[in-house]
Formats: structure tokens, C-alpha cells, sequence
């Protein structure tokens, strides 16, 4: 007989209702980011053509020069769930604090490259009313870069535990704070002055600041402190910090890769003009209402991938990560029908309040756009969960070649060589973004199902069970959804 007081049962390891209760949170918190960047983007169509138009480049050269640390630091989240895994609460911290000391690194270096990386933009050849926007955002970003990277870290201590409800609140605050400060900054309120597209950039830091803050209430309970020995565990540890470059800086690196690519990419589009850039930063923009949240799904296998390595079961990670592809797949699906249907109907909101004749220009490219987009929807469902799961095991080099040849050798080599020949359309390079997308999907699959990441880990290996526990079968439901 239970009482009413009793707690429901744990979820059985490698059931769908795990990964739903890692997984859920994550989605909100993705998505709440997701709408934050929306409305940032739709205040910014509202303000000028222009300023949306350097919006996105501008914040893709912030993440390409953020990449590296930024990768480092969310690796936590695979070195904190493997010694979950392993029930090594002192370890858990330690790992903690070494990702803050590299974070606190890397952003003071970030805001000193402030002077000099809005240079970047003058290679670009863009108009010379959105260079300028693009500099004078890029260079609040890179002041701003501390946050990013704590948050990042911090993050990671809570959901390599699980404990991703935390994560999900600190993210909804932060961006409700984000869109609130972006109207007022943006637009000007009473006695605050409108700033543009300076505002939205004083926004989104602010915004990482607060999410810091938040996190650290959180994190310096007295029974976090007592459970983790976190001020007892706060030294820098040489032989596990090597252990975090080893590991997460392939990682960050993967992202530098990627990020990059895609930054290049914007930046020989935009040779087209304004017009073009902007209906590109559009359909992207539109897209992150789906691929975002999901990569919520991709950590949760991130950290049940993680889980059960540090428990020396990395099989049952296999029965967790079919039941995530299954449901990232059906949701991307989803969207590529919208994109196809409805594009007119999902450009409505960028549309409300911007100038009708600069807009029309923009949407009827967008929705062109969204096209290609509704094709390789489906590949991000496979890049986002089956890079997750070799990654959550400590498999990180694989991906960063991967992603250097699929990012630099199919999308940004042809798009230079249209550029070069005078060939470049909207549609000759988004066929390159999209085999890029399509390869990246493939080789991703094709190195899950070799099987390599279930043999690693990023433990030392005296951590380790020297045998595999059985994976436990459901008696009534076999199905991997279970």
C-alpha cells in the first residue's frame, strides 16, 4: 500500500519516460531562447531592413570567435553526468570549477579583441550602412562574452545531473528579461533613448548576466555546497583540466568549425545584397523555432549517453537514442510541412510593422528559402541526436573532422568559387548549405551505428565497472519507446 505522500517510482534507464523528464525542460529553456532570438530579430525588421540584415552575421562572428571556450565549457555536462554516472560527487565539482576558471579566462581575453573584430566585416563587402551595424553589435557582444561562458558552464552542472528544470527556469527568466530590454532598448521608453540594433546586443548580455546570477543562487544552496564539497573541491586540478582540453576542445573546436563555416557563408551571400542577406537571416531565423528546442533533446542524450557510461553500461545508451531520433525526426518533419504550406503565415509577425514595400522584397525571397529548408529539416533531427550521443561518451574528434570537411569543402569552397566566377544565386548557394547539412546528417549516423563511442569514455578508467551490466528488457513492451 502507498501513501499519498509517496514519490513516483524512477524512470526504468533507457525508457522514453527518462528521456521525457531530462528532455521536456530542456525543449522549454531551447525554446524560450528560441523566441527570445525571434523577437529579437522581428524588433529589429521593425527598426530597419538593415539593421536584421546585420543582426545575423554579426552575432555568427560573435559565436565563431566564442566557439572554442564557449565548446570547452559546455562539455561540462558530459564530464559531470559520467561521474554521476560513476556516484562521484567530488569529481562532479572539481569538474565544475575547471570549466569556470577557463571560462573567466576566455572572456577577459574575448572583451580585450574588442578593437580589432569588427575588422573582420570590412572582407565581407557588405553596404556600408550594415557594416556598421554589424560592428557596433559585434563589439557589445565580445565585451559581453564573460556571461556566455559561465552560463554555459554552469549549466552543465545541472544538467549533466539531470536536474534540467533548473536550466529551463533560469532560461525563461532570462528570456523574458531579454525581450522586455529589447523593445526598451531598441525603441526607447520615456526617458531611455532608442539605440538600434546597440540596444538588442545590450539586451542579450544583460540577459546572460542575469541567467549567471540566477544560476549561482542556485548552485551555493548550503546542501549543493555540503553534497558536492564545492568550495572544498574548488582547485585547480592540472591532470583534470588536460583531461577537459583532451576532450572538450575537439568539441569546441567542432563548433568553431561549423560556426565559422556558416559565417563565411552569410558573409559571401550577403555579396548579393541587402535584400538577399535579409531573407536569408529570415529563413534561418524562422527554422530556430524548430531546430533550436531540439537541441534540448540533444543534450538530454547527451547526458543519459553520459549517465550510462559513467555506469559502465553504454549499451543501454543505444535504446535512448533511437526513441530521441524517433521523436526529433516526426517534430522536424512537422516544421518541413509548415515551410512548405504555410510560409506566408510564418513571415506574418516579421511583416507586422515593418515597411510593406522593403518587406515584400525580403518575404517573397524567404519563402523560396524556406524550401531548402523543409528539405534538410530532417537531417538536423539525425546531426542533432546521434552527435549528441557519440559526444555524451567522449567521442569529439570524429565530429570536428567531420564537420571540417562536410562545413568547408562542400558549402564554403563552392560558394567562393560561385563568387569567384560570377556565379553565386540565392539558390546556387543554398544548394551548397543544404549538401553541406546532408552529409554532416550521414557521416553522424554512419559513426553512431560503427559502434567505436560505446567503448570510451572521458573517466579515469579505474572509475570504470570492468563489466557490462545486462541491459534490462521491458516483459510486456519490447519496443524501444518504452
Amino acid at each position: 500500500m502507498t501513501t499519498g505522500n509517496s514519490s513516483p517510482p524512477e524512470p526504468a534507464p533507457g525508457s522514453l519516460r527518462e528521456l521525457l523528464r531530462v528532455a521536456l525542460p530542456l525543449v522549454i529553456s531551447s525554446g524560450s531562447v528560441t523566441l527570445m532570438y525571434v523577437v529579437d530579430r522581428i524588433f529589429l525588421t521593425w527598426h530597419s531592413p538593415e539593421a536584421l540584415a546585420a543582426a545575423m552575421p554579426a552575432a555568427m562572428v560573435h559565436w565563431t570567435l566564442l566557439s572554442v571556450p564557449f565548446g570547452v565549457a559546455m562539455y561540462t555536462n558530459t564530464f559531470v553526468s559520467q561521474y554521476d554516472g560513476a556516484h562521484r560527487p567530488d569529481r562532479i565539482a572539481a569538474s565544475l570549477w575547471q570549466a569556470i576558471y577557463l571560462a573567466l579566462a576566455a572572456g577577459v581575453l574575448l572583451a580585450a579583441v574588442t578593437p580589432v573584430a569588427g575588422t573582420i566585416f570590412t572582407w565581407g563587402g557588405h553596404d556600408p550602412t550594415v557594416q556598421a551595424l554589424e560592428i557596433r553589435y559585434l563589439e557589445v557582444l565580445c565585451l559581453g562574452s564573460l556571461p556566455f561562458l559561465l552560463s554555459g558552464a554552469l549549466s552543465g552542472f545541472f544538467t549533466g545531473q539531470g536536474r534540467t528544470t533548473v536550466v529551463m527556469w533560469v532560461n525563461v527568466t532570462a528570456s523574458l528579461l531579454n525581450i522586455g530590454l529589447d523593445y526598451v532598448l531598441i525603441f526607447g521608453s520615456g526617458p531611455i533613448p532608442g539605440w538600434g540594433i546597440t540596444g538588442a546586443a545590450i539586451a542579450t548580455v544583460s540577459a546572460q548576466f542575469t541567467a549567471v546570477g540566477l544560476y549561482a543562487v542556485v548552485l551555493f544552496r548550503p546542501a549543493t555546497v555540503q553534497k558536492f564539497g564545492l568550495l572544498v573541491n574548488r582547485s585547480f586540478d592540472r591532470e583534470l583540466f588536460g583531461r577537459f582540453i583532451k576532450y572538450g576542445v575537439p568539441n569546441g573546436v567542432m563548433s568553431l568549425v561549423d560556426v565559422a563555416g556558416f559565417t563565411v557563408f552569410l558573409l559571401l551571400l550577403g555579396q548579393l545584397g541587402s535584400d538577399e542577406l535579409a531573407a536569408t537571416n529570415l529563413a534561418f531565423n524562422i527554422n530556430s523555432m524548430a531546430f533550436v528546442p531540439m537541441l534540448g533533446v540533444g543534450t538530454a542524450v547527451m547526458t543519459l549517453v553520459g549517465r550510462r557510461v559513467g555506469e559502465g553500461r553504454p549499451r543501454l545508451a543505444i535504446r535512448t537514442t533511437w526513441t530521441a531520433f524517433v521523436l526529433a525526426a516526426i517534430y522536424m518533419l512537422a516544421f518541413s510541412a509548415l515551410y512548405l504550406t504555410v510560409p506566408d503565415i510564418l513571415l506574418l509577425p516579421y511583416a507586422a510593422m515593418a515597411d510593406a514595400e522593403d518587406f515584400a522584397r525580403v518575404q517573397d525571397m524567404a519563402v523560396i528559402l524556406l524550401r531548402y529548408v523543409a528539405v534538410y529539416a530532417f537531417f538536423d533531427a539525425i546531426i542533432i541526436v546521434f552527435s549528441s550521443a557519440i559526444r555524451g561518451a567522449g567521442d569529439t574528434r570524429f565530429g570536428l573532422w567531420l564537420t571540417l570537411v562536410a562545413a568547408w569543402l562542400v558549402m564554403v569552397l563552392p560558394t567562393w568559387l560561385l563568387v569567384r566566377n560570377g556565379l553565386l544565386t540565392l539558390h546556387t548557394g543554398w544548394i551548397a548549405c543544404t549538401g553541406f547539412i546532408v552529409l554532416l546528417a550521414l557521416g553522424f549516423l554512419w559513426r553512431f551505428l560503427d559502434g567505436k563511442w560505446q567503448s570510451m569514455t572521458v573517466l579515469e578508467p579505474h572509475l570504470l565497472p570492468t563489466t557490462e551490466t545486462p541491459v534490462p528488457e521491458p516483459a510486456s513492451n519490447p519496443s524501444p519507446m518504452t
